[in-house]
């Protein structure tokens, strides 16, 4: 049987309901239900209009705002908003997705290694898994610059800061 997508209504009054359970929800519990890896989209209850990528970004931004230490720094946010208009915008949300997603391929292989590091005992397996995560970074770093390199010259530019 095939799930469909959980939806989400949002009202003028910036309510959310969520359809599924007939009640209506927080942000923080649409936060869950991304960390729950549950499908949904949230629609604007009077125009039936995608609004997901909105409140995802709402999420993000109130994170940033009251978690700490943000990840998105003033730096990375302004390089970012560079790319809106210039050739290689199309570009960059397939590169940031095949980034995290290398990121996390790492992290999780990363955990188990060093789970099975812990249990083995932590002298030299520990020392190899640092190297072979310090070469694997090296080697990433090497793609993401080919792939950049490679782009630039397709698209005619260079954005090299």
């Amino acid at each position: 049987m095939a799930q469909t997508k959980r939806t989400i209504k949002k009202y003028p009054n910036r309510r959310l309901y969520d359809t599924e359970i007939s009640s209506y929800i927080t942000l923080e519990e649409v936060r869950q239900l991304v960390l729950d890896g549950e499908e949904f989209e949230v629609r604007d209850a009077k125009s039936g209009k995608d609004l997901t990528r909105s409140v995802l970004l709402q999420i993000i931004a109130e994170h940033e705002e009251h978690d700490g230490q943000p990840m998105l720094s003033t730096q990375l946010l302004t390089r970012i908003i560079g790319f809106y208009g210039d050739d290689l915008q199309g570009f960059m949300g397939p590169y940031l997705e095949r980034s995290l997603q290398l990121f996390i391929d790492q992290q999780q292989a990363f955990r188990a290694e060093l789970g099975a590091a812990l249990k083995e005992g932590p002298g030299t397996t520990l020392h190899e898994l640092v190297e072979r995560n310090l070469e694997w970074c090296r080697s990433m770093q090497a793609q993401l610059r080919t792939s950049a390199t490679a782009n630039g010259a397709k698209t005619g530019t260079d954005r090299s800061r």
